[in-house]
Order: structure tokens, then C-alpha cells, then sequence
């Protein structure tokens, strides 16, 4: 499945229906049998997708939109398996992924191919955009990370950030990912909110139990919306939006960012009070 997605300014969300918000910003059907998923937005032109490789090994090639030789001419990706263990091979070199392991890959690579090795098969979330050098190809395991607790349990928020390809890990060019776990009891993430005007950001959710979902907020400050998220969905973050969420129980999400600023912490913060 290849599908794109335009920008919206946030005057004309004002009068979305529930389904013109879904179809708009909402992800579905990121993991196929055996398929490439990708979803081209204009935000930043970030590139979200899934690999599912079942039966056989999966390439990920160049296609018409992107107007370019093979994927990463232009461009970088960041790679996080959240299923069984997998392999993915870039230009002949094998990288292993076990269950939340990330992988970066900067521009210039040419053969990217994604296979399972486990009993189940591997899930490969990735973000994809473009970028003007080249950064080395690298392999984050949990355990590499940069890692923070938030929150507290009498808020509902406790949780672990998890920054898989910042710049205080490895370099990049634009993209940033990482991993946010909410402990047992808590629901609440990205809360207090925020918005940051100098890049746009993505919401992966998974980890949902059976029957449970996630209620993600987005809009203006001023003038919130919010989808309701099953697992492995993701939803589309516009740099003047909020991006935070809350759950009928714990869960995790892949956030990833793009655009002008790789400062972590550049963040318009909006406490509670103010939101509307």
C-alpha cells in the first residue's frame, strides 16, 4: 500500500467530522503479509511505514513518487522491530533485531532488505526523511539508548522514554525516534502537552491489550481534537497540533520527529489549565 497524505491547516479541521479526521491523520493497516507499507506525508515529507515479512524476504525499493534511483538517494530511515526477531541486510551487511531493537540507516544505502527469524514473524515500523548528508549506518538496542523516567503514578503518567536516534546517541540528519513505555496504572503520555512549530511528529502505538484502546489528542491547544487508536496504528502530528493520548490501560508508542531543530528539548509547552 502506498498513499499520500496532504497538509491541513488547522483552521480546516474545525469543521472535520469524526471520519475527515480518521482519514486524514490516522494510520491503519501498517503491517501487510509480505508487503511494504507507506504512507507519504507532506509534513516534512516524512515517510511512515511497517514491513511484515512472512513467506520471504521483503526489499524496500525505490518508487515513482519519490523520483529517485532506489530509496535512500535522498533521503534517511530509522527502523524499530516490534515483533519477533529479524534481519535487516543493507548493502550485503546483516543487522539482527531483536524485539525492539532500532536501526539507523543514513542516505546513500542502496539494498535494504527485511526478513523474519523468529517462530513469528518481525514487525519493522520505520520513518523515513530527507536528508542533505550522510550519517553512518547503526544498530540501538535498548540498553544503548538514551533513557528517562517521567511522571509519577499519582498523575497517571509514569513512564520511560526510551531515545533511540537522537543526537546525544547518534548522529542524524533531521529524523529523531524513540520509544515511550507507560508503567502499569498509568495512561496518560505527552501530558503536560506541547507543541514544537520547528517539526512535525508521528505517533506509533502498540502494545495495546486485547479489547483496550488509546484516545489520541491532537489540534491547537485552544482547540483540541481526538482519535480513538487500536494497536499498531499511528496517527499524524502537524507541528502546530498536540500530540498526547490516554488509554483503558497502559501501552507503548514509537514517537518520531522531522524537521529544522534536533534539539530534543525544543518544546512550546501548554500546561493542563490552558487546554480547551
Amino acid at each position: 500500500m502506498i498513499e499520500t497524505r496532504y497538509a491541513i491547516h488547522p483552521d480546516a479541521i474545525k469543521n472535520f467530522d469524526t471520519q475527515q479526521l480518521r482519514d486524514a491523520f490516522l494510520i491503519k493497516n501498517i503491517f501487510e503479509d509480505d508487503q511494504v507499507t507507506i504512507v507519504y506525508t507532506h509534513y516534512d515529507r516524512l515517510i511512515i511505514g511497517g514491513v511484515k515479512p512472512i513467506s520471504r524476504s521483503i526489499s524496500l525499493k525505490s518508487y515513482v513518487f519519490l523520483k529517485a534511483d532506489f530509496f535512500l538517494q535522498r533521503r534517511e530511515i530509522g527502523i524499530i522491530n516490534v515483533g519477533s526477531n529479524g534481519i535487516v541486510s543493507v548493502d550485503g551487511v546483516s543487522y539482527h533485531l531483536d524485539t525492539r531493537d532500532a536501526l539507523y540507516i543514513g542516505r546513500g544505502a542502496k539494498e535494504i532488505h527485511f526478513t523474519s527469524t523468529g517462530s513469528a514473524p518481525a514487525l519493522f515500523y520505520f520513518n523515513s526523511a530527507p536528508a542533505h548528508a550522510v550519517c553512518p549506518t547503526r544498530k540501538v538496542t535498548l540498553q544503548e539508548a538514551e533513557t528517562v523516567e517521567l511522571g509519577s503514578a499519582e498523575t497517571s503518567n509514569q513512564r520511560v522514554i526510551r531515545k533511540l536516534m537522537v543526537n546525544s546517541v547518534l548522529p542524524t540528519c533531521q529524523l529523531q525516534m524513540g520509544m515511550t513505555e507507560l508503567k502499569t496504572g498509568s495512561v496518560w503520555n505527552t501530558m503536560p502537552a506541547h507543541v514544537h512549530d520547528r517539526r512535525m511528529e508521528a505517533y506509533f502505538y502498540f502494545n495495546i491489550p486485547d479489547k483496550q484502546v488509546v484516545c489520541h489528542f491532537m489540534g491547537q491547544p485552544q482547540e483540541t481534537r481526538h482519535i480513538f487508536i487500536n494497536n499498531n496504528e499511528a496517527v499524524i502530528s502537524p507541528p502546530w497540533s498536540i500530540h498526547s493520548g490516554a488509554g483503558t490501560s497502559n501501552y507503548s508508542f514509537i514517537w518520531g520527529m522531522a524537521g529544522e531543530n534536533l534539539d530534543y528539548s525544543d518544546m512550546d509547552p501548554v500546561s493542563p489549565g490552558e487546554l480547551r
